[in-house]
């Protein structure tokens, strides 16, 4: 990967990471208050965040191509049973830690040290998927990629 590619890479997530942390979107406490219906503010931001971004992806797919003109094939992935449960697992995860991936990596950031607990317990669930692929596809049904 060329240095400018992953420069622009790096600064597109160092932005991020600046909105999720200064938006609330990596805060414990505001996020537990958005699961409990508490507060809605982060409702809006994720809807603020869709709406943004599904109608520049709209125009990409209708163009056909990506930002950087590369051609774009977008192929829909069938739903199968273990969607359900992999979602569960995830908002389980979420709702206890009040972090799901991208703000995993801003707490820690911040220098919210129990953050690495969150990252390894991702970074576990993501071994333990990729060891267990097989028996997953088998329990669920999904066929093999």
């Amino acid at each position: 990967m060329a240095l400018r590619t992953w420069f622009g890479m790096w600064m597109a997530g160092v932005c991020f990471g600046g909105i999720l942390s200064r938006s609330g979107a990596a805060d414990y406490d505001y996020i537990q208050r958005m699961f409990l219906f508490e507060d809605f503010q982060l409702y809006g931001i994720i809807g603020g965040a869709v709406a943004f971004a599904a109608p520049i992806l709209f125009l990409m797919r209708k163009r056909g191509r990506n930002a950087r003109g590369e051609a774009l094939d977008v192929t829909r992935k069938p739903l199968h049973k273990g969607v359900i449960p992999g979602a569960i697992l995830f908002g389980i995860g979420w709702s206890i830690t009040g972090m799901c991936p991208g703000p995993i990596f801003v707490n820690i950031g911040e220098g919210k040290w129990p953050a690495i607990a969150a990252l390894l317990g991702a970074l576990t669930g993501a071994y333990l998927q990729g060891r267990f692929r097989s028996t997953l596809q088998r329990v669920f049904s999904i066929e093999p990629e």
